[in-house]
């Protein structure tokens, strides 16, 4: 299994820092939010992605891709009537997907619940419509890129659309679309009435990529989540992607969250560390 960790993570350390201690812990990838390295991410140009490569690839680590792509600018939307924001919003993904691509990066994780709420006033199927819509445009354009986009179903108290895993693949199967595939998050799927397993099991058609974390906002082995049903249910579907370290709360501290994280991974799906691997005879 490949192992990442969100720079988001880091707080304010320079990108540079981030990466360098990332790979000295043992992780084999980063994940980036776009608002770290820009303020507004429209600003964001191919030349800055491709520094950002730069720098991941010389401490040794892949940019597996982008997450929290809606934060800023936050008034774009998915499901939204309006027809000028709904298209700022597929633009706006659209660039995003060329600086992922710039960075070396396959997948962008669409979470962002607060861009994607369904007002009272409207209706279910028609928000559903045109959220495809918008999706379908992304997706095209990110998949000629190599880039896939992974929609990230969210617990119920963050949003009241794609709460589970199973309304988002109808929402991928909407859309029919190779760039548009889906994200697993622990915290998230620990709001759903089904087990994590089985949740994994039935969407194994689908799964592009996975977040390790728990409930309780901090990484994972760090709440009351087991993650030993978790890395078995990943490795009989035989799932290929990165699971990555994703935490909501920073305490005690980016260095401590990163190294604890990693070992208990390691431990629950049975990997080797990068020092145990080369002390071997």
């Amino acid at each position: 299994m490949k192992f990442a960790i969100c720079n988001e993570t880091y707080q304010d350390w320079e990108f540079e820092r981030t990466c360098a201690h990332v790979s000295a812990t043992g992780y084999d990838g980063i994940e980036v939010a776009p608002f770290t390295l820009k303020d507004d991410p429209r600003d964001l140009t191919i030349a800055d992605a491709q520094n950002a490569q730069k720098i991941a690839a010389e401490a040794g680590l892949e940019i597996v891709g982008l997450h929290w792509l809606l934060v800023k600018p936050s008034w774009l939307h998915l499901t939204t009537p309006d027809n000028l924001l709904r298209k700022d919003t597929v633009e706006f993904a659209c660039h995003l997907s060329e600086i992922c691509a710039a960075m070396g990066g396959s997948i962008m994780v669409w979470g962002s619940p607060m861009q994607r709420n369904i007002d009272s006033e409207w209706k279910y199927e028609d928000a559903l419509d045109r959220a495809a819509d918008v999706l379908h445009q992304a997706a095209t354009h990110a998949n000629k890129l190599g880039v896939t986009i992974a929609m990230e179903p969210l617990a119920r108290k963050e949003t009241n659309f794609l709460t589970s895993a199973e309304e988002t693949i109808r929402l991928i199967d909407k859309v029919d679309n190779p760039g548009l595939r889906l994200h697993l998050d622990v915290k998230a799927m620990s709001d759903e009435n089904k087990p994590i397993p089985e949740i994994i099991h039935d969407s194994r058609a689908h799964i592009a990529h996975f977040h390790a974390n728990d409930p309780n906002l901090r990484g994972p082995g760090f709440g009351e989540v087991k993650f030993e049903p978790i890395a078995k249910a990943l490795n009989v579907i035989d799932y290929k992607g990165y699971v990555s370290v994703e935490v909501f709360d920073y305490s005690p501290d980016p260095e401590t969250i990163a190294i604890k994280s990693l070992k208990y991974l390691k431990d629950v799906f049975g990997e080797k560390s990068k020092t145990e691997e080369g002390s071997r005879p």
